[in-house]
């Protein structure tokens, strides 16, 4: 496991952005329509210079962001984070008139990006996917297809597509593509889920794309999928570690002050020992999350195993924590508007995108056998 340690720089700016978070993007949140792109938002989020630290700082900043922006303004994180998943292909893979047309525009807030990879018959099994990219019969293709439970469709200004270029090749026929939005053919419908955000369907109905669209190679995109997972994968674990941690202190307040059977809550064995088992899940799960953060930025040989480990730990941690919070509040914490009543229909997602909680166990059980299997070769 790589060795790591916040600086005192780190822990100074982690508290900034949890100020930044409370003062200055939780007021816009409360604003904002829910199921829609906060766009003002975003736009505070590129005038803090968030957005930028995005392409120009490793996992471990990317994780300090999320948990930090989290602790104190959940709809901060997934704004931040959603750009970043949008356009981090368009960084790593993009051509230089791809990056200069759409980079400066995400990172100072007046463009919003999305990953578009999920598909109704495609959503864990990724490279399942059908979306099909045809030959248009001269130097491009057409997309004719569904991508289902897109974050920020359909008003995206710009998405990442993922499409298969060849037929039966399983994810060697997948080309990754940036379709900006206004694409003929390109439509889309939001879509209402458990917690309200901006997420949606795209339809394609032979939208056109040309091999200056392609990110990457032709045929090579779900390298760019992968890559940009496991990159974001560990950022989804701290994204979860600061839900907990708010449901935590929230937890540690409440039971220090609230009177029951005599005394406080804390008094009770029983509410003290869920106490330290919420604080020990936290903990367990930021420190696994720093170490693949930090197994990522040393560009160490097992980043996915760290990845899937990273984010199964924290979400599943976070659940048990929330949940916990919430049973030791009792129905207040049910009441709509409570901080605990919004991280409980929060914390759920998590588990899900970016591959399951069963796709990360199968991540790692893989990693795990591959490894054993060279070890044991004369």
């Amino acid at each position: 496991m790589p060795a790591f340690s916040l600086g005192p720089e780190q822990v100074a700016w982690c508290a900034e952005l949890r100020t930044l978070a409370a003062e200055r993007l939780r007021p816009l949140a409360e604003k904002a329509e829910p199921g829609r792109v906060d766009r003002p938002l975003v736009a505070e989020l590129g005038r803090l210079g968030l957005l930028s630290r995005l392409f120009a700082s490793g996992a471990l900043d990317l994780c300090l962001m999320r948990e930090s922006l989290a602790y104190a303004c959940t709809e901060a994180e997934t704004a931040l984070a959603l750009q970043g998943l949008g356009a981090h292909p368009v960084h790593a893979h993009g051509t230089p008139a791809q990056r200069e047309r759409w980079l400066p525009r995400v990172t100072d807030g007046t463009a919003v990006a999305a990953f578009a990879l999920s598909e109704p018959g495609a959503g864990s099994d990724a490279a399942a996917l059908a979306l099909a990219a045809e030959p248009d019969g001269g130097s491009g293709w057409r997309l004719t297809g569904r991508k289902c439970w897109i974050s920020n469709a359909p008003e995206a200004d710009f998405y990442t597509v993922f499409a298969r270029t060849t037929a039966d090749a399983g994810a060697r026929g997948v080309t990754a593509f940036l379709v900006p939005a206004d694409r003929p053919g390109l439509t889309g419908s939001a879509l209402e889920m458990l917690s309200p955000h901006p997420i949606g369907s795209l339809d394609f109905d032979a939208v056109p794309v040309t091999q200056d669209d392609v990110l990457g190679e032709a045929d090579r995109g779900f390298r760019v999928a992968m890559g940009t997972l496991n990159l974001f994968r560990p950022s989804v674990g701290a994204f979860a570690v600061g839900m907990a941690q708010a449901a935590l202190d929230a937890t540690l307040a409440h039971t220090a002050r609230r009177d029951a059977f005599g005394g406080k809550l804390m008094d009770l064995q029983s509410v003290a020992h869920q106490v330290a088992e919420m604080a020990l899940r936290t903990e367990a799960a930021r420190l696994m999350v720093y170490a693949a953060a930090t197994a990522y930025d040393e560009s160490a040989p097992d980043v996915p195993k760290r990845a899937a480990m990273a984010k199964l730990l924290a979400t599943e941690a976070a659940q048990y924590v929330v949940d916990a919070a919430v049973q030791l509040h009792g129905a207040r914490a049910l009441e709509r508007g409570h901080l605990l009543e919004h991280l409980y229909r929060e914390v759920r997602a998590p588990r899900i995108y970016e591959g399951a909680s069963e796709v990360q166990r199968g991540i790692i059980a893989k990693e795990l056998y591959a490894t054993a299997t060279r070890e044991d070769r004369p």
